[in-house]
């Protein structure tokens, strides 16, 4: 029986990947006093101490899931902060179901992507946690680990919903290979570089490992960066960003579907007049499988999305409803994509770089619009930040300031999000190119323009 205690440390934010680690006792010194380079040496010092994991040596694990016969659990994860280790220690022992499965895995934990192998480890790299459950040969039985918001969590990832995709994994395990064929889809296409420190921004900056000798902290390629190379590598040629990379790992709600985190794909709720609704989905529906692939969590359903066309598609599904299999087929239509929201997203602040030269944009308030003494009805944006400092300072030296309200940007007053603004210049504009803008400050409408930035 779960407490009240336990149930609400559950619904706390990142309360997944913390506990995953298995994180031992707090060490002497105090982390407030630590610096960042001291954080990571220690959290070196005490994993290899334990021994519960392999530290950051993914080939290590492969051997002796190949002499053992064991799944290997690889666990991508940056040095948790000091209130997520004080998370930890209640969580673990508030959950022994989940190290009992635990220790059915080899266990991996990779502190950073260098050298990792983009062929294999292909995730949403706007995560600070990315899990993998896979075979020794590559094959991958499924993914965890999800966002949908810069700070709320509970709605994506559970301590629940991870056991029971760790049970998942092992049960696919254990029909291996006899359920190879099924499997093929988790894998992807060949990534752009083989890996990260081979991209062309990153390449001058990074090795394929941390240096220990040195400042660790500055040798660390982050997940994020892997994202922004990407982009960058697509707007350096000054060509459109790809449907998939401007909206990566689209998540189910922006097609309807609500999923319970504490499970491994039951939906929860509905929205209506979706492509969920429309397909025919009913709340309590345990997703199975999606494009013939065993889904395991709400990341291995963004894994079938990220790889179907932007164009328009269609996606099986078989769904258990009542203790009967059911299939159902989702019809995707052009553009569907777009109706995800990346706003949140750390990468976003890359993309203001190169779309918007440095602006934030937010729906401004009737409290904000009265304040701005405006009063024309109807929903605005408005500029909540403006960059300082080069180079995502374009917008502040082409005169724009916080708060302006947006009226018509090229003309349009139709943008109601921002993330829309975004996709309307990443996939319509090159560098070089201008953008009008009509704003509205302290009483007056003023017409201001941007020029598109150059690639970094």
């Amino acid at each position: 029986m779960v407490t009240q205690k336990e149930s609400h440390l559950i619904q706390r934010s990142l309360i997944a990947i913390t506990l995953f680690l298995g994180v031992v006792s707090i060490q002497t010194k105090s982390l407030d006093a630590q610096t960042r380079e001291e954080k990571v040496r220690g959290d070196r010092l005490k994993f290899e101490t334990d021994g519960f994991w392999i530290y950051n040596d993914f080939g290590k694990g492969v051997a002796q899931a190949k002499e053992n016969n064991k799944p290997i659990l690889v666990v991508m994860r940056c040095v948790p902060c000091v209130d997520c280790v004080k998370l930890d220690d209640d969580l673990v022992e508030a959950h022994p179901r989940l190290q009992v499965l635990l220790k059915q895995f080899v266990r991996v934990r990779l502190i950073s992507t260098n050298g990792i192998d983009l062929n294999l480890f292909q995730f949403d790299t706007d995560q600070s946690f990315n899990v993998f459950m896979l075979n020794a040969d590559g094959t991958i039985y499924g993914r965890f680990g999800t966002r949908s918001d810069r700070e709320h969590w509970e709605d994506d990832v559970s301590v629940e919903g991870m056991a029971d995709a760790l049970q998942g994994a092992l049960e696919l395990h254990a029909n291996y290979p006899n359920n190879r064929e099924e499997l093929k889809g988790k894998r992807g296409p060949a990534p752009l570089f083989p890996t990260p420190e081979k991209f062309p921004n990153l390449a001058s900056k990074y090795g394929p490992t941390l240096d220990y000798s040195g400042n660790v902290v500055k040798s660390c390629i982050h997940c994020h960066q892997i994202g922004d190379a990407i982009k960058q590598y697509y707007r350096s040629t000054d060509a459109k960003l790809p449907e998939n990379v401007l909206f990566p790992f689209t998540h189910p709600k922006a097609i309807g579907l609500i999923i319970d985190p504490k499970t491994k794909g039951t939906v929860k709720a509905i929205t209506e007049n979706s492509v969920a609704a429309r397909a025919g989905f009913q709340v309590g529906d345990a997703v199975e499988k999606l494009n013939g692939q065993p889904i395991l969590s709400i990341a291995d359903m963004q894994w079938v999305l990220q790889h179907t066309s932007p164009d328009g598609a269609s996606i099986d599904a078989i769904v258990k409803r009542t203790g009967q299999q059911t299939k159902l087929t989702l019809k995707l239509e052009p553009n569907w994509k777009g109706a995800d929201d990346i706003s949140w997203r750390a990468s976003s602040w890359e993309l203001r770089r190169m779309a918007l030269g440095g602006m934030l944009f937010k729906p401004a308030s009737p409290e904000e619009l009265k304040v701005a003494q405006f009063t024309e009805p109807g929903e605005y944006l408005r500029i909540q930040h403006v960059g300082q400092f080069s180079p995502h300072d374009v917008a502040k030296r082409a005169g724009f300031l916080k708060d302006d309200v947006i009226l018509k940007i090229d003309g349009r007053t139709d943008f109601k999000r921002e993330t829309d603004i975004l996709a309307y210049v990443l996939k319509g504009k090159k560098s070089g190119d201008t953008i009008d803008f009509e704003v509205f400050r302290t009483g007056k409408k003023l017409k201001l323009q941007i020029v598109v930035p150059k690639p970094q």
